[in-house]
């Protein structure tokens, strides 16, 4: 009997402390292994997977950009937004090194609060105040056709949700390859280019399907290729793919990929 007590009154105790911590915020973890999704690039060069999927990219920690829905995401509000000059070399020849760091001005929104199970959006309105944060670039290979981006800002950031992230990785081909399509899925929108140049829009709010948007034909010249990527979301996951497609619909694989 006395062991029973001992018992209900452990019990009690630990309904008592949950009571009192139900209403604090709870803040997503970094648990998820990251390797599942995408590890860290090793040698000069990797290649596309069997269906030509690019897997090599350079990441930029998430930036803050928050957006209590993703139906804002139309052609003109996604170009303002990475139209701003968020950091040196954007869109530029010369890629970061992995892991140097840039200084970013944003739209600072606290750590997400999960206590809900869900994230807890703020309620009425909200003034987020402009930071200075400095943010890592990270060379990564995917373990999947495509890049998980949610996984990447859960384990290395505290911002995942109403983000920007921006992405770059050089393709290398040893001849002149015509007449390609750039072929793109992401979630949500989302805007790439090809040697500086625009390449393809994905607009609205979407779920990533691969080959969702082709590009118009473009020429991957011989030599160096770089693309540029920026991926926008509000709540809910992040993901995107990108490969190469020829007239027949077919993935281009005779090209490398680096990240210099």
């Amino acid at each position: 009997m006395k062991k029973v007590l001992l018992t209900l009154a452990a019990l009690a105790g630990s309904l008592c402390l949950y009571a009192q911590n139900a209403d604090e915020p709870v803040y997503a973890d970094s648990s998820t292994s990251l390797e599942k999704y995408m590890v860290p690039a090793t040698g000069d060069f990797a290649t596309p997977d069997k269906d030509g999927f690019l897997g090599r990219w350079l990441l930029l920690d998430p930036i803050s950009k928050p957006n209590r829905s993703n139906t804002v995401f139309v052609d003109s509000y996604i170009r303002e937004a990475f139209a701003v000059p968020y950091f040196k070399g954007q869109l530029g020849d010369v890629l970061p090194k992995d892991g140097s760091t840039v200084k970013v001005t944003v739209e600072y929104q606290p750590p997400v609060d999960m206590s809900a199970g869900r994230p807890r959006m703020p309620q009425g309105p909200v003034v987020y105040e402009k930071k200075v944060k400095k943010l890592q670039w990270h060379a990564f290979d995917s373990q999947r056709y495509n890049v998980k981006l949610f996984r990447f800002a859960t384990n290395l950031t505290e911002d995942r949700y109403g983000v920007i992230f921006w992405a770059v990785t050089v393709v290398n081909c040893p001849e002149d390859i015509p007449n390609v399509r750039m072929s793109v899925g992401s979630n949500s929108a989302s805007m790439w280019w090809l040697n500086g140049e625009e390449a393809v829009i994905l607009s609205g709010d979407r779920r990533m399907v691969a080959d969702d948007v082709a590009s118009e034909r473009l020429t991957l010249k011989k030599g160096r290729n770089v693309i540029w990527g920026a991926v926008i979301n509000g709540p809910g996951m992040s993901d995107f793919c990108v490969r190469f497609i020829d007239e027949a619909g077919k993935p281009v694989k005779n090209i490398t990929l680096s990240t210099k």
